[in-house]
C-alpha cells in the first residue's frame, strides 16, 4: 500500500507535465513522459495484492490513472491539427532543402529567390489561418519559419556589396568573411528547418564568434567607407547569432511554449488588469453607479501597442485579442455615460428616439456579454446572440424619414451591435496559445 501511495505521488507530479505537453511524438519531452509513465504502469502491475480486496482496488486506481495519462499524451500528440501541423512543417523542409541546402552541398552558393521567400510568406500564412489551436506544435512552426523568413528575407534586403581590394589593406579579409557568412547563413537555415544533420548551433556560433573577433582586430582607421563596410558585415553576423542564440535553447520545451514569452506575459498582465477593471465597471453599474477608469484603460491599450510581437502571428492574435477587450470596456462606458447624459428635447424626432431606446438596450445586453464566460452550446450563449440578433432587426426597422441626425445615430448604433456580436463570437471561439 505504501508502495501505491509513491506511485500515486509521482502521477501526480507528471499529470501537470502531462496536461501541458502539446507537441508531437517524436519530440525528446514526450519520449521522457512516455518512458516515465511507462515505468510508473510496470511498478503498479509489479505489487503484490496477496488476495486483498483493499490492495487490489488500490493497485487497480493507480493502474488507471497511469493508463489514463499515457492514453492523454498519446491522443494529444496524434491529434489531427498536430498531424496538419507537421504536414505544413514537411513542406517548410521540403522547401529550404531544395532552394538552400542543395546547392550548398553541391558546392555552390545558395542564391535566395524571390519564389523561395514567397512560397515560406504563403506557408506562414496557411498556419495562421489553418483552423487549428494555436498551442505549442503550431508556435514551433511558426517560430522556425517565421526565424527562416527573417534570415532569407534579410540576405534578399540587405545585399551587402563587396568593396574593391584596392580600397585598403583590410577589404579583401572582410570580403573573404562575407563569403563564409554567407555560407553560413544557409547552414543557419538548414539548422532551423532541422536539415542540418552534422552543423550544431554551438559549432556555427563558434564560428560566426570568431568571425566577429576578427573583423574587430582589423585596422580600418582613417577610412570611414571600409568602417561601415566592416559595419555591415557585423551587422549581417549579429543578425544571425540572434537566431542561433534562440534556437540553441530549443532543447528545452519552454522555447515553444508561447505561455512562457515574455511578450505574452506582457499581455496576460494586460488582460488580468482590464479583467479587474471591467469587474468593478459592471458592480458599480449593476448599483446605479458609473465607475470610470478609461485613463487607465487608455494606457493598457498603449501598453499593448509596444508590446514586441516579432512579427509571429501567434503574438500578434493575442496582442489583437487583448486589444479588443480594452476597446469592449471602453465602448461599454462611453455608451454609458452618453446615455446618462442625455437630455432629450420635446421637439425630438420619433425615429431618434427609437434609436436611443435600442442603444439603451445594446448597453444592457453588453453588460451580459462582458461578463459572460460560457461556450457557445450554452442556453445563456444563443439567447443573448438572439437579442442581440432583435435589435439590429429593430434598427434596421427604423425609418430614418430623410433626418440626417438619424441616419448617422442608426448607423452607429448598428456598427455597436455588430461589435458586440463579434466580441461575444471572440469570447467562445475556444482559441488558445
Amino acid at each position: 500500500m505504501i508502495r501505491l501511495y509513491e506511485v500515486q505521488r509521482e502521477v501526480q507530479s507528471l499529470g501537470p507535465q502531462v496536461c501541458t505537453f502539446s507537441g508531437l511524438k517524436n519530440e525528446r519531452e514526450y519520449r521522457r513522459l512516455e518512458r516515465e509513465l511507462t515505468r510508473l504502469l510496470l511498478e503498479v502491475d509489479q505489487v503484490d495484492t496477496e488476495g486483498r480486496a483493499d490492495l487490489q482496488g488500490a493497485r487497480k486506481r493507480a493502474a488507471q490513472e497511469v493508463e489514463g495519462l499515457l492514453r492523454y499524451l498519446e491522443e494529444n500528440a496524434t491529434h489531427p491539427s498536430r498531424l496538419a501541423i507537421e504536414e505544413l512543417s514537411r513542406e517548410a523542409q521540403g522547401l529550404v532543402e531544395q532552394g538552400v541546402v542543395e546547392p550548398q552541398r553541391a558546392g555552390g552558393t545558395a542564391e535566395i529567390s524571390d519564389e523561395l521567400v514567397d512560397a515560406v510568406q504563403e506557408l506562414i500564412l496557411r498556419l495562421t489561418q489553418e483552423e487549428v489551436p494555436l498551442r505549442k506544435a503550431r508556435y514551433r512552426a511558426l517560430t522556425r519559419l517565421c526565424a527562416v523568413q527573417d534570415v532569407i528575407e534579410g540576405r534578399t534586403r540587405q545585399q551587402t556589396l563587396p568593396l574593391s581590394e584596392d580600397t585598403h589593406v583590410a577589404v579583401q579579409r572582410i570580403n573573404q568573411v562575407m563569403v563564409q557568412v554567407s555560407g553560413a547563413r544557409s547552414q543557419l537555415v538548414a539548422l532551423l528547418m532541422g536539415l542540418s544533420g552534422r552543423d550544431s548551433c554551438a559549432h556555427l556560433s563558434r564560428v560566426l564568434t570568431e568571425l566577429l573577433v576578427e573583423l574587430d582586430a582589423l585596422d580600418v582607421s582613417g577610412n570611414a567607407a571600409v568602417r561601415n563596410y566592416r559595419k555591415q558585415v557585423v551587422e549581417e553576423i549579429n543578425g544571425l547569432l540572434k537566431h542561433l542564440d534562440l534556437e540553441g535553447e530549443g532543447d528545452d520545451t519552454r522555447r515553444y511554449d508561447l505561455a512562457q514569452n515574455d511578450s505574452i506575459r506582457q499581455i496576460e498582465a494586460v488582460r488580468g488588469r482590464v479583467g479587474q477593471l471591467r469587474g468593478e465597471v459592471l458592480r458599480h453599474c449593476g448599483v446605479g453607479d458609473l465607475f470610470r477608469p478609461k485613463p487607465e484603460l487608455q494606457s493598457l491599450l498603449t501598453h499593448l501597442d509596444q508590446v514586441d510581437t516579432a512579427r509571429n502571428p501567434c503574438i500578434r492574435e493575442a496582442r489583437r485579442r487583448a486589444v479588443l477587450e480594452v476597446q469592449a470596456v471602453i465602448t461599454f462606458l462611453d455608451l454609458r455615460e452618453a446615455l446618462i447624459c442625455r437630455q432629450p428635447g420635446s421637439n425630438e424626432p420619433p425615429q431618434h428616439r427609437a434609436v436611443w431606446m435600442v442603444l439603451g438596450s445594446l448597453s444592457d445586453l453588453q453588460a451580459q456579454v462582458l461578463c459572460f464566460n460560457g461556450k457557445r452550446a450554452d442556453k445563456s450563449y444563443i439567447l443573448l446572440e438572439e437579442l442581440l440578433t432583435k435589435q439590429l432587426l429593430a434598427l434596421d426597422a427604423v425609418d430614418p424619414q430623410g433626418d440626417e441626425m438619424t441616419k448617422v445615430a442608426r448607423k452607429q448604433a448598428v456598427k455597436f451591435a455588430q461589435n458586440i456580436l463579434s466580441y461575444l463570437d471572440m469570447k467562445t471561439d475556444e482559441w488558445e496559445y
